[in-house]
């Protein structure tokens, strides 16, 4: 029991102390408070006294007053000071994004010239097909309001839309729709082309002497015999080149059906046999290159001029026939070059 006495005094006791020391500090708080409000509601007079015999002004200020003063000019300058920050903040984006829309208006000035060069080239391009594929029967397709879907006519008319938005980008999309329906007559005409060059490499087209050289000393037709003087028909053209050995090709693919000798008229000579009807003939070879039955490509040696047979020198008498009929060779050594000019 005594043990249980002792603890209740004990616990009676700090609740005393902690009850005084409530007390004391509550009191010492509102003795603090009471001083500070006197403190801060005390007055002060300050006397403006102006160096004149004009009437002296009082000023009665508090504590209070003055510290609210001092809130508020600490605060405007805070404010001053942030404001002038963000200024500078806001200044510095301005002119980033004025210096971004400088160089993206360089770049829109740099696209626009492009395009106004591309529109021209197209223009040039469109120009170029349309004869092309007129002369070749073709056209560029047109859309159901009869127009070509892809006319470039209309590229150089620029005019501002109500929105405002760039011309530039309509005439970019005339001209994929252009070159989009202009695919097609492409790949007509390439398909045409590849027909047309193996039907060239069908027929006798390209010169009988390698590299393109050589001149035609005597033509096809009617001619003065260099032997007999008298007027005869001569059935082929020569080609000189003032000297043996150069190389002799074959005028279109084909297969030799001739390797002959003779020795008073042709000399060495060969017949190649050609599509279509198409025999020819070299003569007064040097040597020759290919061999009986061979199958001959267009353009492949199949001997060296010569000065054989009955000759009054070095050259190459070519012949064409188609079926029993002998044709001038030259109208067919110009083909090539009359499509070149078309």
């Amino acid at each position: 029991m005594g043990s249980v006495h002792e603890y209740k005094r004990l616990e009676n006791s700090l609740v005393q102390k902690v009850k005084d020391f409530s007390f004391f500090a509550a009191g010492g708080i509102i003795s603090g408070c009471k001083a500070l409000g006197k403190m801060i509601t005390r007055r002060y007079t300050i006397v403006l006294v102006p160096h004149s015999e004009k009437r002296v002004y009082n000023l009665h200020i508090s504590v209070l007053s003055v510290c609210c003063a001092v809130l508020v000019f600490m605060g405007i300058v805070s404010a001053l000071f942030w404001y002038g920050a963000s200024y500078g903040n806001t200044r510095g984006a301005f002119m980033d994004r004025d210096n971004r829309l400088k160089d993206a208006q360089a770049s829109l000035d740099r696209l626009r010239d492009e395009t106004s060069r591309l529109l021209r080239a197209a223009r040039g391009f469109e120009a170029a097909l349309s004869g092309t594929l007129s002369i070749l029967g073709a056209e560029i397709p047109k859309d159901a309001s009869g127009s070509s879907s892809g006319d470039l006519s209309s590229f150089f008319d620029v005019k501002e839309t109500a929105e405002g938005s760039l011309q530039e980008v309509e005439d970019i999309r005339k001209l994929a729709g252009y070159l989009s329906s202009a695919a097609e007559p492409v790949k007509e005409l390439g398909t045409l082309l590849d027909s047309q060059s193996a039907l060239l490499s069908e027929i006798p087209s390209i010169w009988p002497i390698r590299g393109g050289i050589g001149h035609i000393s005597m033509f096809f037709g009617q001619n003065e015999n260099p032997f007999t003087g008298q007027y005869y028909i001569h059935k082929g053209i020569d080609i000189s080149t003032f000297r043996q050995g150069d190389p002799i090709v074959a005028t279109a693919d084909g297969q030799v059906v001739a390797v002959n000798y003779d020795g008073g008229g042709f000399g060495n000579n060969i017949i190649i046999k050609h599509k279509h009807g198409f025999y020819t003939r070299y003569a007064h070879m040097q040597s020759f290159r290919a061999k009986l039955g061979q199958k001959i490509e267009q353009g492949e040696v199949i001997g060296y001029i010569g000065n054989t047979g009955l000759s009054t020198g070095p050259h190459l008498h070519y012949e064409v026939h188609i079926g029993s009929d002998v044709v001038d060779p030259y109208k067919y050594l110009n083909i090539r070059s009359s499509l070149a000019r078309h």
